[in-house]
């Protein structure tokens, strides 16, 4: 059986199904959202880059935790998965732009970490590992067959959780 890799984009998600896996880059403050259906081995990702579309003018849904995330919902739901079993681990929210002697920049990490904590919630799906903060960017694959998530980053290695 070949193992196809999904890219997923910044402000994108996709689905897919075992054995395939699904990757995205250049998570910094941004948040990879993955969800799975363990029992019917699918799932999918979000790549969110900020907390709300509130106030937005229109734009791309998939940018934001709250739209993306009931776009992702939606498919991985009409792909036969039942929400009862969803499942959700994240990884991302880093701070990246913080200067010596000044608070944090708008901490755009932290607040997309608790936002999508807060639409999980909202929709019932518990969260699994929650791999955010730091200071260093990540990249990661999830495997919506046995649901690994592998975390990647510079200097500070390499996590499967």
């Amino acid at each position: 059986m070949n193992v196809v890799v999904i890219s997923v984009g910044m402000a994108d998600y996709k689905t897919a199904k075992a054995p395939d896996l699904l990757m995205t880059a250049g998570l910094g403050s941004c948040i990879g959202i993955c969800i799975r259906d363990p029992f019917l081995k699918v799932g999918g990702m979000a790549h969110i880059m900020l907390p709300t579309a509130s106030g937005s003018l229109g734009g791309n849904p998939a940018k934001y935790a709250d739209t993306a995330l009931e776009l992702l919902l939606r498919e991985i739901l009409a792909m036969g998965a039942n929400k009862s079993r969803l499942r959700a681990k994240i990884a991302g929210g880093a701070q990246m732009f913080s200067f010596p002697g000044r608070p944090p920049v708008l901490k755009i990490g932290d607040r997309n970490a608790e936002a999508v904590d807060r639409e999980l919630e909202k929709h019932g799906i518990p969260l699994l590992v929650a791999e955010v903060g730091g200071s260093f960017g990540r990249t990661i694959h999830f495997d919506v067959g046995t649901g690994e998530l592998r975390i990647r980053t510079i200097n500070h290695g390499e996590k499967v959780v």
